[in-house]
């Protein structure tokens, strides 16, 4: 049975009202602040007033009305539809970055320059660092983050030197970084491991501007370049100045031809077959062969050969154990006029011939090295009577046959020596031959007039422009008295004959004196003279603290009648602190 349901009753206009009233909730009140603009969060407000209030609305008062004759329309307090609000304008905030009004900066531009502006000069800064980084440590900050990589790869597209050390794989690196430097113009590379001609492919292939390359080897390492692939790649590299090739040894021979090559360093060459060498431009060139006495290389030819195709040659340095007075000879028939730099090392064949065969072939030479030869002291005149004028450094080391009173000689008559190389010159055999305590038990034993006795020489050098002067191993010396201003490093190693009451050092410049393998007594004998020559000179008046400490003072002098005038006044002089290196 259906029960008659009732009809809903119809709300009536108030409870609607409060029923929206409840389902509406509470306003919220503006979000911004009432006297500033600024959101409400996070705000502290430091306006100390609130905004004005509004303007009042005009009285209706009798005096105030109008009258309707002279009224076009109604007012809008009196019409029926009034119109709407005014929409209230908007407060900008603090920080504002819409389109309306961009922020000007003191530069000059709005924001987004001057951010794109300091990001500019942040990878500038960054730039420069990386630049003084190693390869190796630049490939690692590449790998940070996408700026530094953009970063990393600025500095190796500007890159003009690179020095790089490769170990037992040098492929990968050389390869990966050589790929980075379209500019790279000096290359030096040290490496570990054996290396052939692939190295010289990756550079000629990767750097075709190159302009320098220095390739070291360790003592270990065994280069397998051959001479027929070293000459593709100075044929192929046209703006190549300069190569400098360690431990050549494979080379067979050497057959260079480039119009731009001017400086040719080749070392541990050995039994070069041939050697032609067609460098119109080449200015340097130092040849160091193999010192195992089995090398058989035609100096004589090689040297004539390089006299026709390298006229503009002005430095030669060739050291080698097969040097000879032909070799000297064909030199001086290359006639080479630009030369002024010549070095013949270990050539034990080289004598006074050869001295004279340079004189009267070159006569403008700057420097001279014939060390391990074996020229005497008349070599030695004659090379004073040829250069006088010219010759700055001399090199004489291991030349036995000389004395002190050549190298005297060539101290008093050369006047613009600066450099004086006389290492293992002035010998002493005996002391050579025998330990320190057989020559203390034979010096107690032997007779007076014995024969045995060690040969003691003496040196005197006075010298102006003296700069640099070598006398290590020079056992033979017994005395030295230098009289050097210009003086600045000496060195006395293994000078064990040298006593300290017969060394004079009147050199003011002394900054670094080597006395290695030196007994104790003469490297006090040095510290001691070079402390005394180098100290202040004090004021020849008395003085004194004053008497908070703080200062020294001149002490009057009440008995004096005649005071010094400030021209006679000496003045402190203060000297560069000079460094005696010992065991």
């Amino acid at each position: 049975m259906q029960h008659p349901q009732p009809h809903p009753a119809i709300p009536s206009p108030a409870a609607t009202t409060a029923a929206a009233t409840i389902k509406q909730g509470k306003k919220r009140g503006n979000y911004n602040c009432g006297r500033c603009g600024q959101p409400k969060r996070g705000h502290n407000c430091s306006s100390p007033f609130p905004p004005p209030p509004p303007p009042p609305l005009p009285s209706l008062s009798k005096d105030t009305i109008t009258p309707p004759l002279l009224l076009k329309q109604e007012p809008p307090y009196l019409s029926k539809h009034p119109p709407p609000c005014p929409k209230p304008q908007r407060r900008r905030r603090a920080l504002d970055f819409d389109s309306e009004g961009q922020r000007v900066m003191p530069g000059g531009g709005d924001e987004r320059e001057c951010e794109e502006r300091e990001s500019e000069f942040m990878e500038v800064c960054l730039v420069e660092v990386m630049r003084r980084l190693p390869p190796g440590a630049l490939l690692v900050a590449a790998q940070v983050c996408v700026g530094w990589r953009e970063c990393a790869k600025r500095v190796w597209a500007a890159t003009e030197e690179v020095r790089l050390s490769l170990g037992h794989r040098p492929g990968g690196l050389l390869r990966s970084a050589l790929q980075k430097c379209p500019r790279l113009l000096r290359l030096s590379l040290r490496i570990v491991s054996d290396i052939d001609a692939t190295v010289l492919a990756y550079v000629a292939f990767a750097c075709p501007n190159l302009e320098s390359l220095d390739i070291q080897t360790d003592d270990t390492a065994v280069n397998q370049i051959t001479g027929d692939e070293l000459g593709r790649f100075v044929a192929e590299s046209r703006c190549l100045t300069t190569l400098k090739i360690e431990g050549s040894t494979n080379l067979g021979f050497l057959s260079l031809a480039s119009s731009s090559l001017a400086t040719l360093w080749l070392s541990d060459l050995y039994s070069l077959s041939k050697t032609a060498l067609c460098c119109p431009n080449l200015k340097e060139l130092s040849l160091d062969f193999a010192r195992d006495g089995q090398d058989n290389t035609d100096l004589c030819n090689m040297m004539e050969g390089i006299g026709r195709s390298c006229p503009r040659l002005r430095n030669i340095h060739i050291a080698s154990v097969r040097l000879s007075n032909s070799f000297v000879l064909a030199l001086s028939g290359a006639n080479l006029r630009y030369l002024r730099m010549l070095a013949l090392v270990l050539g034990l064949e080289v004598t006074d011939a050869s001295v004279a065969a340079i004189t009267s072939s070159y006569s403008s030479l700057e420097l001279l090295d014939l060390s391990g030869s074996s020229i005497s002291d008349s070599g030695i005149g004659m090379i004073c009577n040829a250069f006088p004028r010219t010759l700055t450094k001399l090199l004489l080391a291991l030349c036995p046959n000389i004395t002190s009173s050549g190298i005297q000689f060539a101290s008093a008559q050369l006047p613009l020596l600066q450099l004086i190389d006389c290492g293992m010159a002035v010998r002493d055999p005996y002391s050579e031959n025998k330990s320190q305590g057989d020559r203390e038990r034979a010096d107690r034993q032997k007779e007076p007039n014995s024969r045995l006795q060690p040969i003691c020489q003496k040196l005197i050098i006075k010298h102006m422009r003296l700069k640099k002067l070598s006398l290590w191993g020079c056992s033979g010396l017994d005395a030295l008295y230098l009289n050097c201003p210009e003086l600045s490093d000496l060195n006395v190693n293994l000078c064990t004959n040298l006593h300290p009451e017969r060394l004079l050092l009147q050199c003011p410049s002394l900054e670094n004196v080597h006395a290695s393998g030196c007994h104790g007594m003469l490297i006090e004998a040095v510290k001691s003279q070079v402390s005394n020559e180098l100290g202040i000179v004090e004021d020849y008046l008395p003085a004194k603290r004053s008497a908070d400490g703080s200062k020294r003072v001149q002490v009057p002098q009440f008995g004096v009648h005649q005071q010094p005038s400030d021209h006679d006044k000496r003045k402190a002089v203060r000297h560069p602190q000079c460094m005696v290196h010992s065991d």
